[in-house]
């Protein structure tokens, strides 16, 4: 089963009208994205807590890593720089922090409120090898803006 964006979209949008509570966006997206494609085995996020740190917050899945640091791992690249990470191999990624051994490749990206405060980093998973694509990443960026834009 594939993602289909735009129903992804409305779903979301419609479940979270007029949420602003930055737990509840992450729970209820968690939920939505990783049903929603079975190239994703691990769907979550990861919450900044304090300077240069994220701990886990709500997800899909097995056990992720509780604590990571922005010095390490791809989700700790994406917090770091602000940028979207979009890793086809995690063993080829410097650093790569193996929270699941299953993992083969993983799109992390930066979480914004609308006033530019990062709030966290939303974690895709696959355990199959390059499962992501630029699109993903594109869409991905506009589901998060527009459900994030608000919160608190």
């Amino acid at each position: 089963m594939r993602i289909d964006y735009p129903t992804l979209s409305k779903t979301i949008a419609s479940l979270t009208e007029g949420e602003t509570d930055a737990v509840a966006l992450m729970a209820t997206v968690a939920c939505e994205v990783h049903h929603a494609d079975d190239r994703f085995d691990w769907t979550g996020f990861y919450r900044v807590v304090a300077p240069e740190l994220l701990k886990i917050g709500p997800y899909q899945g097995g056990h992720g890593c509780l604590v990571i640091p922005f010095a390490r791992g791809v989700c700790g690249a994406a917090a770091r720089t602000g940028e979207v990470q979009l890793v086809p191999d995690v063993d080829a990624f410097p650093g790569h922090i193996a929270c699941a051994s299953s993992t083969r490749s993983e799109l992390v990206l930066p979480v914004w409120n609308g006033a530019g405060e990062l709030l966290g980093v939303f974690d895709i998973d696959s355990d199959q090898p390059d499962a992501f694509t630029q699109e993903d990443a594109d869409q991905m960026a506009a589901i998060l803006a527009a459900t994030f834009k608000n919160a608190a």
